[in-house]
């Protein structure tokens, strides 16, 4: 197992997981992941993060190539989630550090997660706080709720790095490390997929911490985060950051998804005649059908979508439990800046439309136009009243966005 230097004396010594497809048991990550761990070698050894359980001895034979694990001074935890901690007893009782540095909040997540902490050799620092490790130093920068309340950026400004933990990732499980190794929009699809499923409810935090990144002055010209690929240079550094304002940002794009379930397929037609009206104003939709449709999948999708419109069938004065699931799963998300709409077909009792639109506004989603309801099976005129909502909808659409 083979060490990779990405900086002189700076190695990527992590695991790839080419067999994972269920990331942390609600996103699929169809292209596996990766667990990044670093290591710098100076006067003070440090290694950064560990891996998931299970992958501690691949990374320990990638370290042992760059270093013998007991030479390791210290050992810097940048996020407690397991998937970069759950070796974390583990390599603490093969290396041995004098010294291991966590947030303040990482303390308490530590003390939560593991037996035996009391007897590590933990150090808590904040933003601003650094240790030199010979030729160069380390400075923290806190980055709460970047995804959870632990987690903190190490930046050595030497080599002007940023080790940035699960900011910036992709799930990418490959041969490559580098993010110009590997096509553009593949990337960039990775990063959605990761971003919308994971950081979306964090973006106020994300927002705050580039501001916080130019405040600081941090000059770098490599990000190498916890999951996927490293982006190395001044262009690829400008990239990923550009990318995660746009992300954060959440601008409305004039695009639509339509996302629904059926029994009977009556609110399938319905979704179908929506979207010829969306096509007929030149709004491109994107068709999503919960049964064959994963929740992450959806979300990824929603990335580029300004207008969300979400239809069921009324089941047992509810909506259909994909469809509910789903809109659950959205709403923890929190997208902002959509418009939304609403459709189904019922039987006898009806509720579908008052739930959809319940879980609409409870988003804040704007819904200009009245939503549309079929009993049984839509005919001629039902359709085209389906049709004449996806072309109000996408005149709406088009206003926020302003044209």
């Amino acid at each position: 197992m083979q060490a990779l230097e990405i900086k002189k004396d700076i190695y990527w010594v992590g695991a790839v997981d080419y067999a994972s497809r269920d990331f942390h048991g609600y996103s699929l990550c169809p292209q596996g992941t990766t667990y990044n761990t670093y290591v710098a070698l100076d006067e003070k050894n440090v290694l950064f993060d560990t891996v998931k359980h299970g992958f501690s001895e691949v990374m320990l034979q990638r370290l042992s190539n760059v270093i013998a694990p007991e030479k390791i001074d210290y050992l810097v935890v940048n996020h407690v989630e397991l998937d970069h901690a759950g070796a974390l007893p583990h390599i603490i009782k093969i290396c041995k550090p004098e010294a291991v540095f966590c947030s303040p909040m990482g303390q308490k997540a530590i003390e939560a997660h593991f037996k035996g902490w009391a007897d590590w050799p933990l150090r808590v620092v904040k933003t601003g706080d650094s240790i030199s490790i010979g030729k160069r130093s380390v400075h923290f920068v806190e980055t709460r709720m970047l995804h959870w309340p632990d987690s903190m950026f190490s930046y050595i400004p030497e080599e002007k790095l940023l080790i940035s933990n699960d900011a910036f990732g992709q799930n990418i499980a490959s041969s490559e490390r580098f993010a110009d190794e590997i096509n553009r929009e593949v990337l960039e699809h990775a990063m959605t997929e990761y971003y919308y499923n994971i950081v979306l409810p964090y973006s106020q935090q994300v927002l705050k911490t580039l501001a916080l990144a130019e405040e600081l002055k941090l000059d770098i010209d490599m990000i190498a985060p916890d999951h996927g690929l490293i982006f190395r240079g001044k262009d690829d550094v400008r990239y990923a950051l550009e990318t995660y304002r746009r992300f954060a940002e959440q601008k409305p794009q004039k695009r639509a998804l339509i996302v629904y379930d059926t029994m009977w397929h009556s609110t399938e037609k319905m979704a179908y005649a929506i979207a010829e009206g969306l096509n007929q104003e030149g709004v491109p939709v994107r068709i999503m059908d919960m049964k064959n449709n994963h929740h992450s999948a959806v979300m990824t999708e929603l990335a580029r979508c300004g207008l969300v419109v979400a239809g069921s069938p009324t089941h047992n004065n509810t909506i259909l439990p994909y469809m509910a699931a789903m809109l659950t799963y959205m709403k923890g998300l929190r997208p902002q800046n959509r418009i939304g709409g609403a459709f189904g077909s019922f039987g006898w009792s009806g509720e579908c439309l008052k739930i959809l639109t319940e879980h609409l506004e409870g988003m804040g989603f704007e819904l200009p136009v009245e939503p549309v309801k079929v009993k049984y099976v839509p005919g001629e005129d039902a359709l085209e009243q389906c049709t004449e909502m996806g072309r109000a909808l996408a005149l709406a659409l088009k206003t926020k966005c302003g044209g």
